[in-house]
């Protein structure tokens, strides 16, 4: 029989044995992972929309999540050694930009991938389908691939006595043939030339603009692409030299000094991201959530550069504009 003493003992014991059983209960904080071709200067406006994302679902970074980020800052062959060291972590869910989500999907068929990619994601061997991805990977299409009609229309309601127009391409990727096919259907509805030009390093974009000036070409669209986008202050810098009027995918090129751009929000598309990536945190599979197109465009045009050009931007464009840097 327990005396009176023993027992205060004995629930004393178990009084301060509780709380170390209840933290051996707890779950481990979940771990993220973050992969882009970016730095982390260039992507800070786009880590706080994906943050913002995540803390739509409930997600909240120190809180209840951890986030493993990597940035390979413009060198796409470290995007396969990141992926790697990424997925040895074991996180519940990565998020991968652009060619990092290849890179992560050429590593792991296990750990869910929410992608944010600017090509058509069924062509790049990312998903099987739009409407049901299958596997690991899902996510949000930036479908910039398709803008390239569009870009033409807006450079040529800026120049419009423009005869001979130039695309610049990267053959490496993906989309390339799809950019140029959409600009080519362009050019021959508005009854213009076009110059297809090629680059995937930054010597061949030297070349590029060399052949463009030999060409007599008298205006520029630069395609949707990771690698311009990294090689952006060269390719706005030629532009200048040349004096050759030029549109771009991103905001980040007129930002820069470029003339004008059309493409997507990118902001909005790592919110969306970050709320996908959230989801699948909560248990959702990547397999049940559709892919998310991007709907949300934008233009920006920079008066100071076209003033710089010589050109008059037509009030039509002014008004359509989401931004207008002077």
């Amino acid at each position: 029989m327990i005396g009176r003493r023993e027992l205060i003992t004995l629930l004393g014991g178990a009084a301060a044995a509780w709380p170390v059983a209840t933290r051996a209960q707890q779950p481990a904080t979940p771990l993220a992972g973050f992969l882009t071709n970016r730095s982390p200067a260039e992507s800070a406006h786009l880590v706080a929309a994906f943050r913002q994302g995540l803390s739509e679902t409930g997600h909240v970074e120190g809180k209840n999540i951890q986030i493993d980020f990597r940035f390979a800052e413009g060198q796409f062959d470290r995007l396969p050694g990141l992926a790697t060291a990424l997925i040895e972590r074991k996180p519940a869910v990565i998020v991968a930009v652009g060619p990092g989500a290849l890179a992560v999907k050429a590593t792991t068929s296990t750990i869910p991938i929410v992608f944010i990619f600017g090509g058509d994601p069924v062509e790049a061997g990312l998903v099987t389908s739009l409407n049901r991805p299958g596997g690991n990977v899902t996510g949000v299409g930036w479908f910039s691939t398709e803008l390239g009609a569009k870009r033409l229309e807006l450079l040529h309601e800026l120049v419009p006595n423009a005869g001979v127009f130039a695309l610049l391409v990267n053959p490496r990727d993906s989309g390339a043939a799809r950019q140029t096919t959409d600009v080519q259907t362009g050019a021959r509805t508005l009854g213009r030339e076009l110059q297809i030009l090629n680059a995937s390093t930054e010597a061949e974009i030297d070349s590029a603009f060399a052949a463009l000036v030999q060409q007599r070409a008298n205006a520029l669209i630069v395609a949707g692409d990771p690698f311009f986008t990294s090689r952006r202050e060269q390719l706005v810098a030629l532009a200048a030299r040349h004096g050759t009027p030029a549109i771009y995918p991103a905001r980040e090129f007129v930002v820069g000094g470029g003339l004008l751009s059309y493409g997507n929000n990118n902001p909005d598309a790592y919110r969306r991201a970050g709320a996908y990536a959230g989801r699948v945190l909560s248990g959702a599979k990547p397999d049940e959530l559709p892919i998310e197109r991007q709907t949300r465009f934008e233009l920006l045009i920079n008066l100071k550069t076209a003033k710089m050009l010589g050109l008059t931007v037509p009030d039509k464009l002014l008004v359509a504009a989401d931004e207008v840097i002077e």
